[in-house]
């Protein structure tokens, strides 16, 4: 018969084998329902897609729904980080969400790739932020690519409306600093509600500013409404979106009235129209291809991308950081983290991805393009 000692020490070195074969736990959280939903939906779907092991180890996808909800992607986060001990938490859809989960993040220790766009999740990188990452490019070169084009076309005054949270104040504040810059002068800034069903008061304020152009600072169909009455009210100078609004959900909602907006996007969106020699088009492609495989063709989002991104991240990162820790433990989420802030020059969906430890998104012009909305279909601007 074994003594306890000895019995003790095999329960041991059982338990160290089967920490050491433990697999990668990714855990998700995204709006696949609300008013963010068509963004989420094709977030989810990707998931569906992901590789089953990354660098010879199993992957595992802890995927929860926070319902567009800010207290619910809190608490989702939570859940994952203690509970399900996952070694990385991707999301949230929204920059509300994704911002309101940061501090989870940092007190957690653990690694977090954001697809939500605003700038302020992973800027600046701080004790906190530098537990952040995100995909999704950064408001400020948007608003870059939207400014160009204006000066560009004759735009000299320009209205703004934007969602009443942490998006549209983002794009405020960085549109206006480059319009600034730039002698482009903002006539009006008004704000409304995602689940609004009227914005009649804010754009006849927009309206009675009499602008060159208007900026709406939206995402997903929720965005179609300030358009829509734009249109109605007889609204004729430029209409510009944001990159939020890059899926044919926003098309089918927001109809004829989309007809020759302009809006800043990722390359993945007009991926055939792009040159040969575009550095992202062989990496969109590939992603296009396997997503309408699995949900038919055209299905392909910008959003579900984004997520696509967070793959590859992970495909380039994980291989070091298993080299110096196992999954499941904090040595590992610590050098995965490391790992992330080091990747470079790695093709995505979206743009060529560059971090470094002041730069947690990475990206830089190649990330964007200038698309127009002809005849229900986005045409890349050349």
């Amino acid at each position: 018969m074994k003594s306890k000692h000895t019995l003790l020490a095999a329960i041991t070195l059982a338990f160290a084998a089967g920490a050491a074969q433990a697999d990668i736990t990714v855990g998700v959280t995204l709006s696949a329902t609300g008013p963010a939903a068509s963004l989420g939906i094709p977030e989810k779907n990707t998931f569906t897609l992901m590789p089953a092991t990354i660098g010879g180890e199993k992957v595992n996808y802890v995927v929860l729904d926070d319902a567009s909800d800010t207290t619910t992607a809190v608490k989702n986060i939570r859940k994952l980080v203690s509970e399900d001990k996952v070694d990385v938490v991707i999301g949230s859809t929204t920059s509300p969400n994704s911002l309101a989960m940061i501090d989870v993040a940092a007190e957690a220790k653990t690694p977090m790739i954001s697809m939500a766009a605003a700038s302020r999740i992973v800027e600046p990188v701080d004790d906190k932020k530098r537990w952040v990452f995100k995909t999704p490019q950064n408001d400020a070169q948007m608003s870059t690519a939207i400014v160009e084009h204006m000066t560009s076309n004759n735009v000299k005054t320009v209205a703004f409306i934007g969602f009443a949270d942490a998006y549209g104040e983002g794009w405020y504040e960085q549109f206006r600093a480059v319009a600034e810059a730039r002698k482009l002068q903002i006539v009006a800034n008004e704000r409304f509600n995602r689940t609004d069903t009227s914005v009649t008061g804010q754009v006849l304020k927009l309206m009675a500013a009499r602008p060159d152009a208007v900026l709406i600072a939206g995402s997903g169909t929720p965005a179609a409404l300030p358009q829509k009455t734009l249109k109605e009210r007889g609204f004729a100078g430029k209409l510009y979106q944001t990159h939020g609004v890059a899926n044919n959900d926003f098309l089918r909602v927001c109809g004829k009235d989309c007809e020759g907006t302009f809006l800043p996007a990722g390359p993945v969106l007009v991926a055939e129209q792009l040159p040969a020699d575009n550095p992202v088009k062989k990496a969109a492609l590939d992603y296009i291809t396997k997503y309408e495989a699995s949900f038919g063709k055209g299905s392909v989002s910008t959003f579900g991308a984004h997520a696509w991104d967070t793959g590859l991240l992970l495909a380039a990162a994980v291989p070091s950081a298993l080299k110096q820790a196992k999954p499941g433990t904090a040595e590992f989420r610590a050098a995965l983290r490391d790992a992330l802030e080091g990747v470079q020059e790695v093709p995505a969906a979206h743009g060529i991805f560059s971090m470094s430890p002041t730069d947690h998104l990475g990206l830089d012009q190649r990330a964007r393009v200038m698309v127009q909305i002809q005849g229900g279909k986005w045409v890349l601007v050349k």
